[in-house]
């Protein structure tokens, strides 16, 4: 009888200090590993988050940026760190759903090594050439290359990125022969487009915005479902014609896998509170994102689509990372 309650003691003790290990997060900092550097969208919006989270939290949130290779830094680091909450990864769609079919020999999963927490913001991508090309709406873009086979070049922020993949989709659905002009991020890129040495790019609205304002760039068509309030007349490609070409970034916020369900959500609630605050939306409106929050379980649905649809265009268009 002494050897049951002591082994039911036992059993109390524990799950006492199970309890208390989840109810009593946050003890500490938490981090959120950005996978680029300072600056920048992705960089912007983990920023955008940090003093709502903190406030619902209760502890401080910082930012560790852990660049390069592709973003497998930063992810590898998480999905190996211990899944207690204390460091997550602020995840860039097409590094977390692009990248597995990019890389073969991955050392991170993105649904074996990790759990959603909820999503940010999306992005959306504009296309626009340089002032001497004679399409002024992106038909007679698209009619402009189908005349002259691989004499368009579009420069982008990178090979494997969002804009390298999303173009890629659009010559798929049009049958066009355009070739790839790759920079190492999308400064570069914009100067190059700007400079006219290469005829147009899709990039996301702060990058484009003063260009375009300067008249040093024209924009054909936002590859999103709706307009932007940044470029109110410039046309969605549905609009333009061209309905199944629409290109959205996603940021969003993943724990390591095994993170306790407590835990997991504590942080989705802090997310939430951030997404609905008005400092957070202004933030993002000046940004030129869009957030849209979702909790672990409809993230989790978007995450398996993305993977399976964007799979699909990479392995067809033969994309590798460099």
């Amino acid at each position: 009888m002494k050897k049951t309650w002591t082994a039911l003691a036992l059993g109390l003790t524990l799950c006492a200090g199970s309890a208390l290990s989840q109810t009593g997060y946050p003890s500490r900092p938490v981090t959120l590993v950005v996978p680029v550097p300072p600056g920048g969208i992705l960089d912007t919006v983990a920023r955008m988050v940090i003093p709502s989270m903190t406030q619902s939290l209760g502890q401080p949130v910082v930012i560790d940026n852990k660049a390069g290779a592709g973003g497998n830094i930063a992810a590898s680091a998480v999905a190996k760190a211990t899944p207690d909450g204390y460091s997550l990864l602020v995840g860039y769609s097409m590094f977390h759903v692009g990248n597995p079919s990019m890389y073969p020999n991955l050392s991170w999963d993105p649904l074996r090594d990790f759990t959603p927490i909820g999503m940010l913001v999306v992005s959306p991508h504009v296309l626009a050439v340089h002032p001497s090309v004679p399409a002024k709406t992106l038909r007679e873009l698209v009619d402009l290359a189908r005349a002259n086979p691989g004499k368009l070049n579009y420069a982008t922020s990178g090979n494997g990125s969002v804009p390298h993949v999303g173009v890629e989709l659009f010559k798929q659905q049009n049958r066009l022969d355009i070739t790839h002009v790759p920079y190492r991020g999308a400064g570069p890129a914009m100067l190059d487009v700007v400079a006219g040495n290469v005829q147009m790019t899709v990039a996301t609205p702060p990058s484009l915005l003063s260009f375009v304002q300067a008249g040093k760039m024209r924009p054909l068509a936002v590859a999103a479902s709706k307009r932007l309030a940044l470029m109110p007349d410039v046309p969605t490609s549905a609009e333009a014609g061209f309905p199944g070409f629409e290109l959205e970034a996603w940021v969003a916020l993943f724990a390591p896998m095994g993170t306790p369900p407590a835990t997991v959500q504590k942080l989705t609630d802090a997310v939430k509170v951030a997404m609905e605050s008005a400092a957070v939306r202004k933030s993002a409106e000046t940004a030129g994102v869009e957030i849209r929050y979702m909790p672990p379980a409809q993230l989790d649905g978007v995450v398996r689509k993305d993977i399976q649809y964007w799979s699909n265009v990479i392995k067809t268009a033969n994309i590798r990372a460099d």
